[in-house]
C-alpha cells in the first residue's frame, strides 16, 4: 500500500477489526513505508513538538516584524492586550497560533504541519490543549500521529496545497488535523475524531488562497488564528456527539471538487481576492521595488 489508507472508512475498519488505537496504523505505516524504527518515530515526533513549542515561545517573546512590514508582532499584541473578548484560554490559543505563524513569516524555524502557510495552527492548538488539560507528552505525540494520518488521507483525496486547492487545502487541513488531535487526546472515540474532522472541513470549504504581494503573510497569519478557533469549536461539537451529517470522506471529496473548480487566480497566484485590492496592489509594488533595490545594492 503506497499510502496509509485510501479513506477514513478503511482506517476505522482497521482499528475496529483489530482493536487498535487510532494512532497505531499510522505508526505502522511509518515503520513499514518509511523504514524507521519505532524509537526513531517517537523521537522525531518529540523533536517536532519541541520545535512547535519553541515557535510559540519565540513569537510571544521576540520581535516578529516581517521584511514587508505587514507582520508586526500580532501574537504578542493579542496575548498581552488587557481587554478580553474571549476566555483566557481561547485568547491564548489565538495568540499562540498567530505567534507561531509569524515566526514562519519572519523566516524562523517552524514545523510545516502540513504546510508552512498553516504552520501556526497545530502549535497553537497543541500547546494550549496540553496546558489546559495537563496531558502527558506521550498522549500528545499519539495525537500528532493521528493528525498525520488525517493529513495523509486528505492529501490523497483532495489536496493540502494552496496552489492546488486554495486556502481550504492548507489551513483547512491543518484545522482538521488539530480538531482530530484534540478529540483523540481527550479520549474521544474514532467516530468523534472523524466527526471533528468532518465538521472542521465543512466550516473551511471554499476558502481561497489570495496572499498579498505573493507573500505568505496577509491574510495567512490571521487565518491561522481563525482556523485554530474553528478546530477547537469543531472538537467541542464532536465530543458532544453532535452529528456531522455528511461523512468525513464525503466532506473531503467535496473539498477536492471545490479545489478543482476554483479559478487559478484564487490558488496562491496573488491574482485575485485580497491580493488584487487597491491596497494589496500598493503593497505588492512597494515590496517588489524594495526587493529590486536590495538586489541592486
Amino acid at each position: 500500500m503506497s499510502i496509509l489508507f485510501d479513506d477514513f472508512k478503511s482506517w476505522k475498519k482497521e482499528c475496529e477489526e483489530n482493536n487498535f488505537p487510532l494512532y497505531l496504523p499510522v505508526l505502522t505505516y511509518e515503520i513499514v513505508q518509511k523504514g524507521r524504527t519505532e524509537e526513531e518515530i517517537w523521537g522525531g515526533l518529540l523533536y517536532a513538538y519541541a520545535v512547535m513549542r519553541d515557535a510559540v515561545q519565540t513569537g510571544l517573546t521576540q520581535d516578529t516584524t516581517s521584511r514587508s512590514g505587514m507582520i508586526d508582532n500580532g501574537g504578542k499584541k493579542v496575548y498581552n492586550y488587557p481587554i478580553d473578548v474571549l476566555s483566557p484560554a481561547f485568547k491564548k490559543l489565538i495568540a499562540r497560533a498567530l505567534a507561531a505563524k509569524e515566526v514562519n513569516s519572519c523566516m524562523g524555524r517552524i514545523v510545516a504541519a502540513p504546510t508552512a502557510g498553516a504552520s501556526g495552527i497545530m502549535p497553537g492548538i497543541l500547546v494550549t490543549l496540553q496546558e489546559i488539560h495537563q496531558i502527558d507528552d506521550q498522549k500528545m505525540l499519539e495525537a500528532m500521529l493521528v493528525s498525520a494520518g488525517i493529513a495523509l488521507i486528505i492529501e490523497r483525496n483532495a489536496s493540502i496545497a494552496g496552489a492546488v486547492g486554495g486556502c481550504q487545502a492548507e489551513t483547512g487541513t491543518a484545522a482538521a488535523m488539530g480538531a482530530g488531535a484534540v478529540v483523540y487526546a481527550l479520549g474521544g472515540s474514532v467516530n468523534q475524531v472523524f466527526s471533528a474532522v468532518a465538521i472542521t472541513i465543512q466550516c473551511m470549504l471554499g476558502l481561497v488562497c489570495d496572499p498579498v504581494a505573493g507573500l505568505v503573510e496577509v491574510p495567512c497569519v490571521v487565518r491561522n488564528a481563525s482556523a485554530a478557533a474553528i478546530a477547537y469549536s469543531s472538537a467541542q461539537i464532536a465530543l458532544a456527539n453532535v452529528n456531522a451529517v455528511i461523512p468525513v470522506d464525503e466532506c473531503i471529496a467535496a473539498m477536492g471538487e471545490i479545489g478543482q473548480a476554483m479559478e487559478d487566480r484564487y490558488k496562491e497566484t496573488a491574482l485575485g481576492g485580497l491580493a488584487m485590492t487597491p491596497t494589496g496592489q500598493q503593497i505588492s509594488k512597494r515590496v517588489l521595488i524594495t526587493d529590486i533595490d536590495v538586489l541592486e545594492e
